[in-house]
């Protein structure tokens, strides 16, 4: 055996140690966990050792019922009865390694007296949807009565299955271990179709559904359990945002309060993926983001003959996973790269499988943009320094713009990440949408080329984006274009063109005239000055779009804006071989990047320069 192989079986060893950790009895408690401590051959909780009732010398049915006090994963073992997936018989509820991890977290809250927030992305197989309603009969049957609980998914039937874990829980609950009078189990609950109550306990639990919201107001919930929130229905009338605020808003940050949000992913620029993003940020949210990879899941591993054989039969990224995550071993590798063979492309994989939750996301096969290339702008999104409004015409009645600047605005449309730089080159491009709300956008986007500094790649440094007037929109551009150093500016032309009434040329002529540094296109063969603006067709949308997938690739721009990176996810090769953003998204942040970034590329350095007076205003201005 090479001694590379050599080295590789001898870290697959190590790392197959590491994970033998999770394989402890639930019976005796984890051995490895700071958090327990050894009596009498078990590993108990020390909040249980703390508690004025323990004695070593209680009887072993008082010894049981104050443990499950104290220690979830035991009363799971002793109590709760699933459906084992493989043998398709029940078993006592032993928690697999990505649950133990999980109930690690929930314990950590719990413990420190916090209240239980959780937002998780879910992958298939594990069960994660069952250990949280589990925990969640944990906590109203060992420790609070009238503590009430919503089930919430994206249609009601989803609901009522993971109700279901519930009412087998409770079917098959140990009689010596139930202290109230009346059995184990749901009863109806007044005449509240969705809604069941346990006896003795007074604890409620309600189902419902994304696409029946009012079911859950003006209830009193304690736990809610909300699943697959990346289905839920986004529109006026069903709006997760409100669903979930009325949710939640009736329950109090206290001990033993368990919000969770759970959902597999279902693409990007959502409302559970900015969530996701918010709890995975650096300021945080009031949620706990986890997440689980297919290598952490046990079933997804086969045994290896020839370790030599698989390793030189990986490609490059299945030998960088093994490079990258410390849980991936060569019997997971192993069924990795055979299960990859029964999709057509390496993407459909990595939305089933994902090792990561930017996989997880880029949930098309069809998208245009490398996820690894996105996941990697995002590191550069960032709250904007100011947000106002560019300043510099009255109206339609465009002034001189010999003195534009920036109002700031905390309600204005327009984020600037970095204001002119003295000496720097700028190139502003213009998409144009409709007038009205529900049409598509209008953006102007600000790239910095950076032609002062050599090597470095270039920037978005301002964007306005909202629903406003042709006309307006021009002159709005024209005065941030002349802000940023007098910017080449590239106007999106198609819609001016094309206007029947004659406003759009008429727009075009004025803006030339008002404004002297902008894009003109190359002339044809009969020579003259090229017509203004940038004329999108099939041949040039393939060229910016080809242009722009490379630069994504190749970490060739910084991007400043989270909404523009969801462009970048939702952006789909459509039927025909077109492009297009995936139905019911945008794609003018995008479209308008592609503009800036390819005359950046094909256009000289252009910018006529600054006179001294406006050079001293911009320094004074930056300080």
């Amino acid at each position: 055996m090479r001694a590379d192989i050599e080295a590789v079986v001898a870290e697959n060893a190590r790392r197959k140690a590491l994970k033998a950790r999770w394989d402890y009895s639930q019976e005796t408690g984890d051995p490895h966990d700071p958090g327990r401590r050894e009596e009498c051959g078990l590993w108990l909780p020390v909040q249980m050792l703390a508690d004025a009732r323990y004695s070593p010398s209680l009887r072993p049915g008082e010894m049981a019922m104050l443990r499950f006090r104290h220690d979830f994963e035991y009363w799971a073992w002793r109590c709760v009865r699933i459906m084992d997936k493989v043998s398709m018989t029940e078993v006592p509820f032993v928690l697999n390694a990505p649950q133990r991890r999980l109930v690690k977290e929930l314990e950590r809250m719990r413990n420190a007296g916090e209240p239980l927030r959780l937002i998780m992305l879910k992958a298939r197989q594990w069960g994660g949807s069952t250990l949280i309603q589990v925990y969640f009969a944990w906590i109203q049957i060992v420790h609070r009565r009238g503590w009430n609980s919503l089930i919430c998914a994206h249609v009601k039937d989803t609901s009522a299955t993971i109700r279901g874990i519930y009412s087998r829980l409770l079917s098959r609950y140990p009689e010596e271990f139930w202290e109230e009078e009346c059995k184990p189990e749901f009863r109806p609950f007044e005449r509240m179709t969705n809604t069941r109550f346990i006896p003795g306990r007074e604890c409620r639990v309600t189902v419902s559904s994304s696409e029946n919201q009012e079911s859950t107001r003006g209830q009193d919930y304690a736990l809610a359990h909300l699943s697959e929130v990346a289905f839920w229905k986004d529109s006026p009338q069903h709006n997760p945002v409100d669903l979930i605020r009325s949710v939640t808003s009736g329950i109090m940050r206290k001990p033993l309060s368990f919000v969770a949000l759970e959902s597999t992913a279902n693409g990007v620029g959502y409302f559970f993926h900015r969530e996701w993003m918010r709890a995975c940020s650096a300021e945080g949210s009031d949620k706990m983001p986890f997440f689980v990879p297919w290598f952490e899941i046990g079933i997804y591993a086969e045994p290896v003959a020839d370790p030599e054989a698989l390793w030189d039969s990986l490609d490059a990224y299945e030998r960088g996973l093994w490079e990258a995550h410390e849980g991936v071993t060569l019997e997971g590798l192993r069924w990795y790269h055979m299960r990859r063979r029964e999709y057509e492309d390496h993407r459909s994989m990595m939305t089933e499988f994902p090792s990561t939750p930017d996989e997880a996301f880029a949930t098309t096969s069809r998208g245009v943009f490398p996820a690894a290339g996105v996941a990697r702008l995002r590191r550069g999104v960032r709250p904007p320094l100011m947000t106002g409004e560019p300043f510099g015409c009255r109206g339609s009645v465009p002034s001189d713009l010999s003195a534009p600047g920036f109002a700031e605005d905390p309600s204005g449309a327009c984020r600037i990440w970095e204001p002119p730089r003295p000496g720097a080159s700028y190139v502003a491009a213009v998409d144009i949408g409709g007038r009205s709300r529900g049409s598509d956008w209008s953006v102007i986007v600000v790239i910095d080329r950076r032609s002062d500094r050599p090597g470095e790649p270039p920037e978005v440094v301002a964007q306005w984006r909202g629903h406003i007037d042709h006309d307006l929109l021009a002159w709005k551009a024209a005065a941030l274009a002349k802000w940023y150093g007098r910017a080449l500016l590239a106007v999106e032309s198609n819609t001016l063109e094309s206007d029947g009434a004659g406003e759009g040329p008429y727009i075009l002529s004025r803006l030339s005239r008002v404004y002297g540094n902008l894009y003109r296109r190359r002339p044809g063969p009969e020579g003259g000055a090229g017509r203004v603006g940038f004329h999108t067709n099939r041949s040039t949308k393939h060229s910016i779009i080809a242009n722009l997938i490379a630069l994504v690739r190749e970490d060739g721009y910084i991007e400043r804006d989270a909404g523009a990176c969801d462009e970048l996810g939702q952006y789909e090769m459509q039927d025909g071989g077109g492009f297009g953003a995936r139905r019911g998204c945008h794609d003018d942040m995008l479209m308008a990047r592609a503009i800036a970034l390819w005359v950046h590329a094909e256009e000289r350095l252009t910018n006529p320069p600054l006179s001294r007076a406006e050079i001293q205003a911009l320094r004074d201005m930056c300080g």
